[in-house]
């Protein structure tokens, strides 16, 4: 006998309602799919939703050293344009004497 497939909507569906308070076995009653597919459906969906974040601290992470990389560099070329400035400032040109 051929597995039913669900579609997404309808899997989004049912979790929603787990996750509103019903259970899975409330929902199997009303529902065709039954209660330990159900709680299936909802372990992947939070393995998923785990994986999403984990991705996320990784980006987030990431992004962070970026950006202390560029403060970094934002400071060394605030510090060496104000040497040049102090430079061009302090030395004489040379030149033509009037």
């Amino acid at each position: 006998m051929a597995r039913k497939q669900y579609t997404e909507e309808y899997k989004r569906h049912l979790l929603d309602l787990v996750r509103e308070g019903r259970t899975p076995e409330q929902l199997a009653q009303e529902y065709e799919p039954s209660a330990r597919t159900i709680r299936n459906w909802l372990r992947a969906d939070e393995a998923k939703l785990l994986a999403r974040e984990t991705d996320k601290d990784q980006e987030l992470k990431r992004l962070k050293i970026e950006n202390e990389r560029l403060r970094e560099e934002r400071d060394i070329l605030k510090k060496a344009a104000a040497w040049f400035a102090m430079e061009t400032v302090s030395k004489p040109k040379k030149g033509t004497r009037s």
